[in-house]
């Protein structure tokens, strides 16, 4: 399991979705390793990590590995910066430890069964079935289709960097994990509801939700059901960005970032 950990000071987790891996956050991680401990990890079969054909690729195989990550790092105080399938993974590691979390940043993710949201289920349906495995196993098609046609301008993926997203995938077994994540998005439903169903143990936690209003499937539904569960919430939302909100944004992230951390104190105590 690939991973990177630059800087020192108080940790900053970053949890990657699908089909990303830890490059989507270079560049806040160039800059936040000047004053912080900057940890981001490559799910196995994702970025620079082990592509093993025979693992599970589910969901909660990802969320076990993170746990063994950051167990194995004794984490203290940390700060999670989620995205995607990085949202419930990322929480499934926080619920089984408050005590370690400070705060919560979340870029258009989810952490609750969507069975009942009719574009999300047909997207699963279509991309983790059969054409979709096909499709993604022998033209590798999430990063190479999927993926820029989910952003709210397509400028905002450059060739270089829509290359390094493509790269990790160069055989039809390396891409297994692409479109297992899809199908679980409904496959795994009642997993995902056992995580919101123990979503009090974190409500009192500063949130920061950054959020691209352009995502086709990840709405401003979405967005309301995050907020109305945080009651410390602060929400940034951008109108001419889509699904792939940390590529999408860029330095455009820092500032309000810097912001929430400030106004967020890691030692405070939340009651």
């Amino acid at each position: 399991m690939h991973y990177i950990d630059e800087g020192k000071g108080e940790t900053l987790v970053f949890i990657h979705g699908n089909p990303s891996w830890s490059f989507e956050y270079r560049r806040l991680i160039a800059h936040f390793r000047n004053d912080y401990r900057c940890i981001a990890a490559d799910h196995i079969g994702f970025g620079l990590s082990d592509k093993p054909y025979e693992a599970s690729y589910l969901p909660q195989y990802h969320a076990k590995n993170l746990a063994l990550l950051l167990d194995s790092l004794e984490l203290d105080r940390a700060t999670l910066v989620m995205h995607d399938w990085g949202g419930p993974i990322g929480m499934s590691w926080a619920l089984d430890h408050p005590e370690r979390v400070s705060r919560l940043i979340v870029h258009n993710s989810w952490c609750w069964s969507v069975q009942d949201q009719k574009a999300i289920r047909a997207f699963s349906d279509l991309v983790g079935g059969p054409v979709g495995r096909f499709l993604c196993r022998y033209l590798n098609a999430f990063p190479r289709v999927v993926m820029p046609a989910s952003f709210g301008d397509k400028a905002n993926l450059s060739d270089i960097a829509r290359r390094h997203f493509v790269a990790p995938f160069p055989t039809p077994r390396s891409r297994k994990g692409t479109w297992v994540f899809p199908r679980a998005i409904i496959g795994e439903s009642e997993w995902l509801d056992g995580l919101w169903q123990r979503r009090e143990t974190l409500s009192k936690l500063p949130l920061l939700l950054l959020w691209g209003m352009k995502d086709a499937g990840l709405t401003g539904d979405v967005l309301a059901q995050w907020e109305g569960a945080f009651r410390r919430h602060t929400t940034e939302r951008y109108a001419d960005v889509g699904h792939h909100v940390p590529e999408e944004l860029g330095d455009r992230a820092i500032a309000p970032i810097e912001r929430f951390l400030t106004a967020n104190p890691a030692n405070e105590v939340h009651p």
